[in-house]
């Protein structure tokens, strides 16, 4: 990932995407933040994010877009629960992503077999590496 902006972006999405059933829980909010720590954004600077409009990141590798996909499933899963909407949001994030369609429907459905729905990094790559095969 190039600049601290585009990390700002990736995270405004996550924020935007945990609102999709009209609020941030607090499991969400706490997944949340320790993704801003991981990228390198201190908590004064995630407030603001929660405060502003989202903007939409601009992925450039598969693989950046695979790891947003996978944190945003990540996101969708903390609360143990999975709502309709969010599942649609998610699945529209992964075709705007580019991500193919029959992989996203894949993840979707796999998910169910992993314990708290947790899917493996590797068993991610693996369903997306076949579909570009």
């Amino acid at each position: 990932m190039d600049s601290h902006q585009e990390k700002l972006n990736i995270l405004s999405e996550m924020i935007a995407f945990a609102r999709v059933d009209q609020s941030i829980k607090k499991s969400e909010y706490q997944f949340l933040v320790k993704v801003a720590a991981n990228l390198g954004i201190d908590q004064a600077t995630f407030d603001k994010l929660l405060q502003k409009k989202t903007t939409k990141p601009v992925l450039k590798s598969q693989a950046e877009r695979i790891v947003q996909f996978h944190r945003l499933l990540l996101l969708m899963n903390i609360d143990e629960e999975q709502h309709e909407k969010e599942i649609n949001s998610l699945h529209t994030l992964g075709l705007k992503m580019g991500l193919p369609p029959t992989g996203i429907s894949q993840v979707l459905k796999v998910m169910h077999k992993y314990p708290n729905k947790i899917v493996p990094p590797e068993v991610l790559i693996d369903i997306f590496k076949a579909q570009y095969n």
